[in-house]
This record gives structure tokens, C-alpha cells and sequence, in this order.
């Protein structure tokens, strides 16, 4: 338990204190001068706190480095899932896209014409040549099979931050006290909370919504339940976080492109976006059934969970020391 208390002080402090030391005064414009792609990449900073997080409570435990979680167990058996990381939410976001605008028809804009007006007046803006319509619209649509082709590759330099942190060592531990159920709950409302001065300021569900901020962060805790599962199962099932950095690089670089087809831009609370009920749908049913799953193998003694680092009291210097009293032995 100790060394999941640093962990988590650790990572949130260190976080905490970067987002409203930095990204704060970023986003409301205090810092001048700084472009928006450059207020991107200092919001997208805050990623790889999880990671050093992991670093000072292995140096500070005397942990070492051992059980990483980073190596696959195999090539073949893990191959297929980081598969279903990297093309697995992408089909979900547009089957519950698809969801959301069965139900509600009257958003589906096939013309794009919310987006392309929105593109056209930010080219306005920045002075930039008009393009024509058609053209932007090719434009747009060809980010779509870049999203789901590079993007997971791409945003793994950051979402390996992440999930090195939660995938790769908290839920581990975690799951080392509780049972699987409870341990993914708990630990997808750490994650939830960990988001929640962005979603204070706006990120995923704005801020002009009833009940603001505490109705975003309780919706942000949710979707990262969701999500914290299906990130959880492919890594259990590759050994390997890698896997769930694909599959987070793969929920960030396809998120919002089901958007282009609404005609109001949705509702994040509902969709057609992932973090919506509705939007989110598919996700939700898969990640049932993968913690379904993951009881059903606990319940069975095959959930082969990935040991992050050592157990609780033991540190590097007794793992040497063990080893070499087995060698007197033999």
C-alpha cells in the first residue's frame, strides 16, 4: 500500500501543480505569444507525469526496475490484441456514433457543413487563402484513415506516459488488494480524478453545462472506467503496456473525428462523441464484457494480471539477497 500512496501523491502533484502552474495561464490566455498548436503540446505534457511518477516511487521504494510491465509475453499471443488496441476504438467510437445519430437523425450532416464552416472562418482568422469548398472537405475527410493508421504510433510518445503510470503499474497493484471489479472502479475514478483540472477548464465537456465542474469530473470519471477497463484487458492479455498506450493513442487520435457529421457538434454529455452515454455505447457494452471476462478468469484462477515491481516490503537489495541464498542452497 505504501508504495501506491507515492505513487499517487507523487503523480498528482507533480501533475496538479504543472497544470495550474503552466497550462492554466496557457489556456487563459495570460502566457501571450503562444500559438494554439504550442498550447496543445503544453496541455499534452501533463501526460507523462503517471510515468515519473513510477520512476521516484521505484528509486524512493528501493523497488528497482524489475517487472516492468512493458515486455510482451509473445509475439503470437500478443499480436492480435495489440490489433484490438489499435483498430478496437476507432470501430467502437464510429459504431456508437452510428448509435447516436439513429437516434438522433436530425444531427447527421453528411454535407459537413458545421465543420467546413468552422475551418473556413479559422482560416479567416489566421489570414490564411480561402479554399474551396470541396477541397476542405477532402481535406477533412482525409485525417480520417490518418487517425486510424498513424495516430496510435504517433501518440504513443505521450499516452506511454500515461499508461506506464496506471496500466503498467497502478492498476497492478492495486489489483494485488482488491479483486478485479472493484480494483478497475477504483482505479478508473483515480484516473477520472487525475483529469480533473482540464475538465475544469473545459477539456472533453466544456464548462457551460449544468452543475459545472463537478458533473463534467463525475463524467470524466465514468468514461475513464470505461476506458481504464478495455486498456486494462488488453494489457493483461499482451503482459504488456505498450498495448494500452496503442489503444489510449488510438482513443485520442480518432476521438473527435465523429464529430465532422454533426450538424451541432453534439453533446459531449451524450454524443456523438465517446464520452457521451450515447456516443459511448459501444465502448460501454465492450468493456462489460471484457471486465465480465476478467471476473470470469479470476473466479477460474486464470487471470494472469501483470506483477508491477516487487510486493509490498520487499526491495531490490532483498530480491539479491534471496537470490543468492538460493545459489548457497543449490
Amino acid at each position: 500500500m505504501k508504495r501506491i500512496l507515492i505513487f499517487l501523491g507523487v503523480t498528482f502533484f507533480l501533475t496538479w501543480a504543472y497544470e495550474f502552474g503552466v497550462v492554466y495561464p496557457v489556456s487563459s490566455g495570460a502566457l501571450v505569444g503562444i500559438p494554439p498548436v504550442a498550447a496543445q503540446f503544453v496541455t499534452g505534457g501533463a501526460m507523462v507525469f503517471p510515468a515519473i511518477g513510477v520512476l521516484i516511487t521505484r528509486l524512493i521504494t528501493r523497488e528497482g526496475f524489475k517487472n516492468c510491465v512493458i515486455k510482451p509475453r509473445g509475439f503470437k499471443k500478443s499480436l492480435p490484441w495489440f490489433l484490438v488496441a489499435w483498430f478496437g476504438p476507432p470501430a467502437l467510437a464510429v459504431v456508437g456514433a452510428a448509435v447516436y445519430f439513429l437516434a438522433f437523425p436530425q444531427d447527421f450532416d453528411p454535407s459537413m457543413s458545421l465543420m467546413l464552416g468552422t475551418a473556413q472562418q479559422q482560416m479567416e482568422a489566421a489570414g490564411a487563402a480561402q479554399i474551396p469548398v470541396d477541397a476542405l472537405r477532402s481535406m477533412l475527410l482525409m485525417q480520417l484513415p490518418f487517425a486510424v493508421l498513424l495516430a496510435p504510433a504517433l501518440n504513443i510518445f505521450t499516452t506511454f506516459g500515461e499508461e506506464w503510470g496506471w496500466r503498467g503499474y497502478l492498476v497492478p497493484k492495486v489489483s494485488a488488494k482488491l479483486r478485479i471489479v472493484p480494483a478497475l472502479l477504483v482505479t478508473g475514478v483515480i484516473w477520472g480524478l487525475w483529469h480533473a483540472p482540464l475538465t475544469v477548464i473545459g477539456h472533453n465537456y466544456g464548462v457551460d453545462y449544468p452543475g459545472w465542474p463537478f458533473a463534467g469530473i463525475a463524467a470524466m470519471c465514468a468514461f475513464c472506467i470505461v476506458m481504464g477497463i478495455f486498456l486494462t484487458y488488453v494489457t493483461v492479455r499482451t503482459g504488456s503496456c505498450l498495448a494500452a498506450a496503442i489503444g489510449h493513442g488510438a482513443v485520442n487520435g480518432f476521438l473527435n473525428a465523429v464529430v465532422l457529421f454533426s450538424a451541432t457538434g453534439g453533446n459531449p454529455f451524450v454524443g456523438p462523441l465517446s464520452t457521451g452515454i450515447v456516443g459511448g455505447s459501444a465502448f460501454i457494452a465492450v468493456a462489460a464484457l471484457m471486465l465480465w471476462d476478467l471476473h470470469r478468469r479470476e473466479k477460474a484462477g486464470t487471470l494472469n494480471m501483470p506483477q508491477a515491481g516487487l510486493p509490498d516490503g520487499m526491495t531490490k537489495a532483498d530480491l539479491a539477497q534471496n537470490a543468492e541464498l538460493r545459489q548457497q542452497t543449490n
